[in-house]
């Protein structure tokens, strides 16, 4: 949907990001627990690219993760993916799950979409539950998607389709350990600057001169 935004907007906001101070894995100190649950994906490391085929621009299918280190006393994990660098106060929330399995485990490729999934689908910033791919707007530059899971000790069930602020209530109550795998994904603004420009016009002085 941002791809159709002039780029002249993203490079207008380009400084105007919520910050990965803000996300949920940030938002607690878990102390030992911090980062104990190790988090990846077959489709891309940390802090690299996500392939265009699960964001907007491509299928936007949810990718595969995979989780390991999950400690004894977890009841249940929580899933919950956002945008550090959205233009907007607080990260964007690109999918929530909740209530999987208390165990190493995997999310296959598009589950998050999926009526396969051993689990509970939150609310995305949208409003809607499942998977929103990323869309940055043109020309805003990188944007850093944070996968965190939540080792949660037993407590009250989630109701409904939980959005973000249940869950931090959740995390901050119950959580026990931490882990969070980063993903980024940058849509070319298409644009040529001005400096570009005339070193293209000096060139094609240049060689109509000889």
């Amino acid at each position: 949907m941002l791809e159709k935004l002039p780029s002249v907007i993203g490079h207008a906001l380009q400084h105007r990001r919520a910050g990965l101070e803000k996300i949920a894995f940030n938002q607690i100190d878990l102390r030992a627990g911090t980062a104990a649950l190790q988090v990846t994906s077959l489709s891309f490391g940390d802090h690299e690219p996500i392939p265009a085929r699960f964001t907007a621009d491509g299928e936007g299918s949810s990718p595969p993760l995979e989780w390991t280190g999950v400690p004894e006393g977890t009841a249940t994990l929580a899933l919950i993916v956002e945008d550090a660098d959205a233009p907007t106060p607080q990260p964007l929330v690109h999918a929530i799950a909740v209530d999987l399995p208390a165990h190493d485990g995997v999310l296959h490729e598009g589950e998050l979409d999926s009526d396969e999934l051993d689990g509970q689908v939150g609310r995305n910033s949208y409003l809607r539950t499942g998977w929103l791919p990323p869309d940055p707007p043109p020309g805003h530059g990188v944007h850093r998607y944070a996968f965190q899971l939540f080792a949660l000790e037993s407590g009250p069930a989630f109701s409904g389709t939980p959005g973000r602020e249940a869950l931090l209530e959740a995390i901050q109550e119950r959580a026990i350990a931490s882990g969070c795998l980063i993903g980024t994904y940058e849509r070319p603004d298409g644009s040529i600057r001005l400096g570009a420009k005339d070193a293209v016009r000096a060139s094609v002085s240049r060689t109509e001169s000889i």
